[in-house]
């Protein structure tokens, strides 16, 4: 395990300290916000809800239990379960440039979460998968620039951000839209 650290813990100080610079302090900070979030995810309900009617509306649906259950599976169990100290709170030589938070830290919910979006958006849409998996790259790459995870945090929480992702595709494929007699998916 020492071994394993030692690599989490040179890539964290690389990311975190050496590849620091202006622009990435700006930019992965903007891009963490919830603030940011709040209008992508408005634009993205607009945009289902509308141009692909009750599809649209049950991919709403879809996703919106998707993230529900990878955001509470994650952090109220097993974050509790592994019980790691983010690095913020560990390491006396962070570069932190937002708060540090008063949670755990394996695996990352903004990894999960965004990772859970990412699958289900590039399941629908495989013509924008690119975008999607970069963009949740980015985030989930800020959360160790910034400071508060190590990378085996971030990875993890990918690994478990595309089994949830995946699982919720099923159910929306095998469950709601059969539930709701719809044949077919937003196009």
């Amino acid at each position: 395990m020492d071994f394993l650290y030692t690599i989490d813990l040179s890539i964290f100080y690389f990311i975190n300290k050496t590849l620091a610079n202006p622009v990435f302090d700006k930019v992965l900070v903007l891009l963490r916000t919830q603030e940011c979030w709040f209008i992508a995810y408005a634009i993205l309900i607009y945009f289902l809800a509308t141009k692909f009617k009750t599809p649209g509306r049950l991919l709403i649906l879809t996703i919106a239990l998707a993230i529900i259950f990878s955001d509470q599976f994650n952090s109220h169990f097993l974050k509790e379960l592994v019980g790691r100290i983010r690095p913020c709170h560990s390491l006396p030589d962070v570069r932190l440039l937002v708060p540090c938070g008063g949670g755990k830290s394996f695996p990352s919910s903004h990894a999960v979460n965004n990772f859970t979006l990412a699958v289900i958006l590039a399941y629908f849409f495989p013509q924008y998968k690119y975008h999607f998996y970069t963009l949740a790259t980015l985030i989930v790459f800020s959360q160790v620039y910034v400071g508060v995870h190590y990378p085996a945090d971030v990875l993890a929480g990918t690994l478990l951000g595309f089994a949830i992702g995946n699982l919720f595709v099923l159910i929306h494929k095998k469950l709601i839209l059969k539930m709701f007699k719809i044949t077919d998916k937003p196009k």
